[in-house]
């Protein structure tokens, strides 16, 4: 009975020296393993991990609006899917606006000319402020984000029409209580978190304010080298009339391109401390 009492006090001892090395090492960004723990280190000195970057490519093509009934004076491209690919390494992939687009049309003929398409999924997440919530978070649902393209808009509420556009800042300087900026930190699983504002450093928001966050969802890398496209997307004229006739073939300035991965574990480790000596001077 006394062997078995000291087997089991000696393998609870290595267990838990075993486990307080590894907590331990974690604790230091040279050593730590888990990307959410290097992410937080990495973040305690003000650096942020690239985000993972959507392929892209210029494209042009042109409207013939003479069939049309009631010849529009403008089409308007609207943001979100515009293109998708022919199979490509035995997938298809969807090339997307994050924004609106409108061009006028001249001699029957509205011209879209060398439109930056992001390869991706369109995507938009929703938040209404709860004051009752003192830790409210605003995360996003999707991994896999381009987080350069990302649109923040505020409205006063659900049911309000009117909104304003946040722009993402990575700096406190030249910010006041009325600047209407968020900030962006990556946390577990390479998800990310909107903030906003204190009042002041940024607008602080106020319930029942409504947040709309539109973002693409890229496949990163794989999607590079594509260079046939077929539109996809929805176009409108000034009344809002959806059109669909007379859309060219597309033609690629050059290939798709540019596309990356998630910043690695290993690149944040090594450039985290280099940008936080540099102060970026």
């Amino acid at each position: 009975n006394l062997s078995t009492i000291i087997d089991v006090l000696a393998y609870n001892t290595y267990i838990t020296s075993y486990n307080a090395n590894m907590v331990s090492n974690e604790v230091f960004i040279d050593s730590a393993t888990l990307r959410e723990n290097v992410v937080s280190l990495a973040r305690n000195i003000g650096y942020t991990p690239r985000s993972a970057v959507a392929s892209k490519t210029s494209i042009t093509f042109f409207v013939d609006t003479s069939q049309y009934s009631t010849p529009p004076t403008t089409l308007t491209l609207q943001k979100g899917i515009l293109a998708t690919s022919t199979i490509f390494n035995d997938l298809m992939y969807t090339y997307t606006i994050p924004d609106d687009i409108t061009v006028t049309v001249v001699d029957n003929v509205a011209t879209f000319e060398n439109i930056t398409v992001f390869e991706g999924t369109y995507i938009t997440d929703s938040f209404t402020v709860n004051s009752f919530d003192p830790n409210q978070k605003f995360i996003l649902s999707n991994t896999h984000i381009d987080t350069s393209l990302i649109r923040v808009s505020v409205r006063s509420s659900i049911n309000a029409t009117a909104s304003v556009e946040y722009q993402l800042s990575d700096t406190i300087f030249d910010i006041d209580g009325n600047s209407l900026v968020y900030y962006l930190q990556e946390i577990e699983d390479e998800r990310y978190e909107i903030i906003f504002g204190d009042g002041v450093f940024g607008k602080k928001l106020e319930e029942p304010n409504y947040i709309q966050v539109n973002y693409i969802v890229t496949k990163g890398e794989e999607a590079n080298g594509i260079d046939h496209l077929r539109y996809a997307g929805r176009m409108i004229d000034q009344d809002g009339r959806v059109q669909t006739g007379g859309i060219s073939a597309m033609s690629l300035d050059m290939a798709t391109y540019g596309g990356k991965e998630i910043e690695s574990v290993e690149s944040v480790k090594k450039y985290a401390p280099k940008i936080y000596s540099s102060k970026l001077r």
